[in-house]
């Protein structure tokens, strides 16, 4: 019974891993379908990290995700130039850490507390956190968050693969090369600078 489980969790690992990779090749094309990728991917990992890999934060994170995809969605539909992008003062992004690095220590002790088989906690916050605040600069179309992603999916690398998710590592290697293509295509889109 423990090979049909595992194989089940390695298929839908699976089929996760390839509709984020299309959530993230179709956003750094700025295409509003995007976010339907990143909704069913992000139920199908809802899953995986309660049941398989007991990554907690993780498994909040992928909630969040389906929320802000619907979130995105939303705010992408509603945008009246489609090709706009925003680019914010290094300070507004020096204030976006603080509060994130304040919420990470907040989120670690609380997981450390209440969840005693939590594995990697610190890493597992830290990454958790950034994702909340990356994915709602994405859905906004900050410019900067592709910053944020490169430096959390290059350390989610270490943290899934150390949980025995190499499928999830693995993506987590592709993305960090996606997020250099997805500002890359950003930057030829038109770039609005926000005071």
């Amino acid at each position: 019974m423990t090979w049909v489980y595992e194989n089940i969790a390695l298929l839908l690992e699976i089929v996760a891993v390839v509709f984020g990779v299309l959530y993230t090749t179709l956003m750094a094309h700025n295409k509003i379908s995007c976010w339907i990728f990143g909704i069913i991917g992000s139920l199908l990992s809802v899953y995986l990290f309660i049941v398989y890999a007991k990554l907690y934060a993780e498994a909040v994170l992928y909630v969040f995700y389906v929320f802000a995809g619907i979130y995105g969605w939303v705010e992408w539909k509603k945008q009246k130039q489609v090709e706009e992008v925003y680019s914010h003062k290094l300070l507004t992004h020096i204030k976006l850490i603080l509060v994130g690095v304040v919420l990470s220590f907040l989120l670690y002790f609380g997981l450390s507390y209440f969840f005693k088989e939590a594995e990697k906690p610190l890493i597992d916050s830290f990454t958790t956190v950034f994702s909340f605040i990356a994915t709602y600069l994405m859905a906004k179309k900050w410019m900067g968050n592709w910053f944020y992603w490169l430096v959390i999916d290059a350390i989610s690398v270490y943290l899934y693969y150390s949980r025995g998710l190499e499928i999830y590592a693995l993506l987590m290697l592709v993305y960090t090369g996606l997020v250099v293509y997805g500002y890359v295509q950003w930057k030829k889109l038109k770039l609005v600078n926000v005071e």
